[in-house]
């Protein structure tokens, strides 16, 4: 069951909006076993949004705004992407029968012919679920200012996260917390790029609240990566750099969203080194076996940083949003990592060499 049929009375659609899923949502929320004791938090969770369709959050808005787009007569659907949005629209174009195109970043100082600025993992997605992806040369911000420019001429629906319907599809994940819970948590760790599953989480939240769902809202915290951090400085970045491309975003489309969301909450936003992410993203995978991309290590960085300030209750309920799967960008990770040992020999060679 997908998310419109799970959560069809909490969004836009209705009797003439068409039936679309991939069995998105309904991700699990793991309960930390080693890493939570060894921060001395009680009650640690990570949401893994690695195991939707694609392999992250992205599913859960992408198919809302696919079913309103082919409710409103739209048959091409296009985004610009940093790599998860583009998969997710793909993916759903695909199943829905109508044209997909992608927009990529491929940088501002690239050569002609060099790849573009997204994870080839994410890329290849994109490709194979049959889309026209176009590299643009410039950064995110400048791809998606050029793609909202040409929809507004063009019978293009646009799929990025300023599309409402985006947000209303997002706003579920916050649904399925509680629901696992039972109440809200006391705290919402998640990354922010654009900024649109922030807001998204906050809606959630405090619609569930309205209706009695929920007894708390959670403090809502943020992490950006410190070389791609506009809301943390309080100014664009002209030329966001960091290894976690999910969150590599001067300029978030859904920056109020997520300044309203933290201040609402009481909550913050703060960025971490890339050095910190993927000391994160190791630990996570080699201490709870749960492989998330790194923009999904960005909280978790957040939240030891938090934890060894004493910012953080160690009896609240803390919930980590891991925002997609780690093989959709291993590479940075791979570097820091043992390789494989290379052996010649037998059973008793093997034995010798792991000091069995």
């Amino acid at each position: 069951m997908g998310v419109i049929a799970r959560y069809r009375e909490h969004l836009p659609v209705g009797p003439a909006t068409p039936e679309v899923d991939l069995n998105e949502g309904s991700t699990p929320l793991v309960a930390s076993r080693n890493i939570g004791r060894a921060l001395g938090l009680k009650h640690l969770y990570f949401k893994y949004e690695g195991l939707n369709p694609t392999g992250s959050f992205k599913d859960r808005g992408m198919v809302v705004a696919v079913a309103k787009a082919l409710e409103g007569g739209s048959r091409v659907l296009i985004c610009a992407s940093t790599g998860n949005t583009s998969a997710s629209m793909a993916a759903y174009a695909a199943r829905t029968g109508v044209r997909a195109i992608v927009v990529v970043p491929s940088g501002a100082g690239r050569a002609q012919g060099a790849p573009p600025e997204i994870a080839l993992n994410k890329l290849s997605q994109a490709l194979m679920y049959g889309a026209k992806v176009v590299a643009l040369k410039g950064n995110f911000d400048f791809a998606l200012e050029t793609v909202r420019d040409l929809t507004s001429h063009y019978p293009v629906a646009l799929m990025n996260s300023v599309n409402p319907h985006r947000i209303a599809g997002q706003k579920t994940a916050a649904f399925e917390i509680v629901d696992e819970l039972g109440d809200a948590p006391d705290y919402l760790v998640l990354p922010v790029g654009n900024a649109g599953n922030i807001t998204a989480y906050w809606k959630g939240f405090r619609e569930y609240h309205a209706a009695g769902r929920a007894t708390r809202l959670p403090r809502m915290v943020g992490a950006q990566a410190e070389g791609a951090a506009p809301i943390v400085t309080g100014s664009p970045v002209a030329n966001p750099k960091t290894l976690a491309s999910a969150i590599r975003i001067g300029n978030p489309a859904s920056w109020e969203g997520a300044t309203s969301a933290r201040d609402e909450s009481g909550g913050l936003i703060a960025a971490v080194t890339d050095t910190e992410i993927i000391s994160a993203q190791i630990r996570l995978a080699s201490s709870e076996g749960l492989f998330a991309e790194p923009a999904s290590a960005a909280p978790l960085a957040l939240l030891f940083r938090l934890v060894r300030d004493g910012k953080i209750d160690r009896d609240a309920v803390t919930v980590v949003v891991l925002t997609g799967s780690g093989l959709k960008d291993p590479e940075a990770a791979l570097k820091n990592v043992e390789p494989p040992i290379e052996l010649d020999g037998d059973a008793r060679t093997l034995a010798k060499v792991l000091k069995l």
